[in-house]
């Protein structure tokens, strides 16, 4: 492909402003499917966590043609905890969309990646989406992304952005937001208009910088980057190098090129194009494919560090081994260390203290993925209370703060207020929207974030939306408590029973029904109280000859609570533990913790 004729794009948002949404449309208005063709809605989700979850969890490319040009498209993530992927994929990007919601404006995350996307110089087209919901307000969202320009000391040259007025979801973008267009021709001309065509020369020494990798059962592990110089093609010989060190040299035996959001086999590829190359068993993102003859490698990709970790540990649990197929050290070992290939922003230390792994990310969500992804494929593990990893300077202890906004409706704006004044949350500011909603803008300690979003969900009755983004390392703040009731502990090795059930419904919320297996030192509810307290869920109704007609009255259970994996997550306290298995997902106390009680 003709170098001039290529654009590379990364498409940044803040989560559910409308990426994925706007890549179906420009993929579709391309030319590139059948009038007739059944086409899957949200294609490049095409992990299943994605779907379920409606966000994007991992980068990913894809492409089309667009009159005589190739336009390579980079779908990011929206979340703040997925950032380290956005980090590493802009690397093949010559400029970004910035997707901006005409209605909520810039959010926590829409502040993060611009910052990264301007700190490589990267110049970006703001689109201003949902253009047609009802509450849109496009002037004030375009002043509200020059201010975010302007606050991040973007240059002249990148402030002066272009703006693209778009309804993703119907399929139409256009340049003045009072005469609405037909299609997406509006936003593809200042793709190709706005956006430079890759840098680099084509007659030197090949240059790739690894930003991605992918797996293919018959070729092993795929190395993604963009061609930054040279030439590619099947068989050459090339070395592998991170930084200035050199690890071994290899040759090409794959090359392929993305069009739509699949993988094409070519000969050879040439400077500007991103690609996706065969041969390397042992490739790692940040590392550079070059000529081995006059070696040119590129600077390692430097992320932010992790601000969150928890303890991997192997289940040890009366029923450890029952319904996992990867159930020891060495199986959690092996599989811990393989995410970390794939996902740098994941850290991985083995324990000094015990039997385990310590494994830090950036965020709850974060590792929650990690933990959802490892029990759907067979693993049978545990996991401990996350901790928020604290920074020494100057003989001050540091912790990771995070801006919090919260959109609220003003009857429960209270609550919320008094809960992260509890949680060491400072206020720094306060909008009122239409319609009777508040935005608050909070500095906030990450450890005030853990277990937060159930309490807030249940405060604001679900009708809250709360967004966070990491701000920055601050003083340490103090003690902070994490859960105010303590637990109800099953104990004895037994099934439940809805009679025994019924007397423990008075004293806290059950998170089981009747006729499930339990054990000794399993959590089955929350106690009403501060204290901990030791039940028998399955001792049952003693027999008698004896009729009684008030005993014999029908008893009915109250619903219980339905746990997911973060709702446990945020649940428990440092004296407990999440066990995780393809088949269920327990609350337990430490065994010394058993004791005690």
């Amino acid at each position: 492909m003709e170098q001039s004729k290529i654009r590379n794009i990364a498409i940044i948002a803040h989560v559910d402003h409308g990426k994925t949404t706007l890549v179906d449309q420009l993929f579709r208005q391309s030319g590139m499917f059948r009038d007739n063709q059944a086409v899957a809605e949200r294609m490049m989700d095409s992990m299943d966590l994605e779907r379920e979850r409606g966000i994007t969890i991992a980068a990913k490319n894809g492409s089309f043609k667009y009159k005589d040009y190739l336009i390579n498209i980079i779908d990011t993530p929206g979340h703040a905890d997925f950032g380290g992927q956005v980090e590493r994929v802009l690397k093949m990007a010559d400029g970004v969309l910035l997707l901006v919601d005409a209605s909520e404006g810039p959010m926590p995350q829409t502040y993060f990646v611009l910052k990264k996307a301007l700190s490589l110089n990267l110049p970006a087209i703001v689109v201003i989406n949902k253009i047609d919901k009802p509450l849109a307000r496009p002037s004030w969202v375009v002043d509200q992304v020059f201010d975010l320009f302007v606050r991040l000391n973007a240059p002249e040259h990148i402030l002066d952005f272009p703006i693209v007025y778009a309804s993703a979801k119907n399929g139409i973008s256009t340049l003045n937001v009072d005469q609405p267009g037909t299609d997406m021709q509006s936003l593809l001309d200042t793709i190709v208009d706005k956006i430079p065509p890759p840098a680099g020369t084509a007659d030197a020494p090949v240059q790739i910088l690894i930003s991605s990798l992918d797996y293919s059962s018959f070729l092993g592990r795929l190395g993604i980057g963009k061609i930054t110089s040279g030439k590619l093609k099947i068989n050459q010989d090339v070395v592998v190098m991170r930084g200035e060190e050199k690890l071994y040299q290899t040759r090409i035996t794959k090359i392929y090129r993305f069009e739509g959001n699949e993988k094409k086999e070519t000969e050879s590829a040439s400077t500007g194009e991103v690609v996706a190359v065969a041969g390397m068993e042992d490739i790692m993102v940040g590392q550079t494919i070059t000529d081995p003859l006059e070696p040119r490698p590129l600077p390692v990709i430097v992320i932010d560090p992790p601000t969150l970790s928890m303890n991997f540990i192997p289940n040890d649990s009366p029923f450890s081994g029952k319904e996992g197929q990867f159930v020891t050290s060495r199986h959690l070992r092996d599989r811990l260390f393989k995410e970390t290939l794939s996902d740098i922003a994941i850290l991985v230390e083995e324990l000094t203290d015990a039997v385990g792994y310590k494994v830090s990310g950036r965020g709850e969500l974060h590792l929650s993925v990690l933990v959802e992804k490892m029990r759907r494929e067979g693993y049978e593990f545990q996991i401990t209370r996350p901790k928020v990893i604290f920074k020494e300077e100057n003989g001050i202890t540091l912790e990771p703060y995070e801006e919090l906004i919260i959109d609220v409706d003003e009857q429960y704006m209270g609550a919320v207020i008094e809960n992260l004044g509890q949680r060491k949350g400072v206020m720094s500011a306060m909008d009122h929207n239409d319609g009777g909603m508040v935005r608050l803008t909070y500095k906030i300690p990450t450890r005030g974030l853990l277990g937060f979003r159930s309490e807030f969900m249940t405060a604001t009755k679900g009708m809250g939306v709360m967004n966070y983004v990491f701000l920055e390392y601050g003083q340490y703040a103090g003690d902070m408590r994490n859960r105010s009731n303590g637990v109800l502990i099953s104990m004895d090795q037994c099934q439940t029973l809805a009679y025994d059930l019924f007397t423990l419904q008075d004293r806290g919320r059950l998170f089981m029904s009747s006729g499930e297996q339990v054990y000794v030192g399993q959590i089955i509810g929350e106690h009403s109280r501060e204290n901990d307290l030791n039940v028998n869920p399955g001792r049952g109704k003693k027999l008698t000859n004896v009729r009684n007609k008030a005993a014999e009255e029908k008893r009915i259970l109250t619903p219980h609570i339905v746990m997911s994996l973060e709702d446990c997550i945020d649940f428990i306290n440092d004296d407990e533990l999440v066990e995780v298995t393809p088949k269920a997902i327990r609350l337990r106390k430490m065994p010394w913790a058993i004791r005690k009680n």
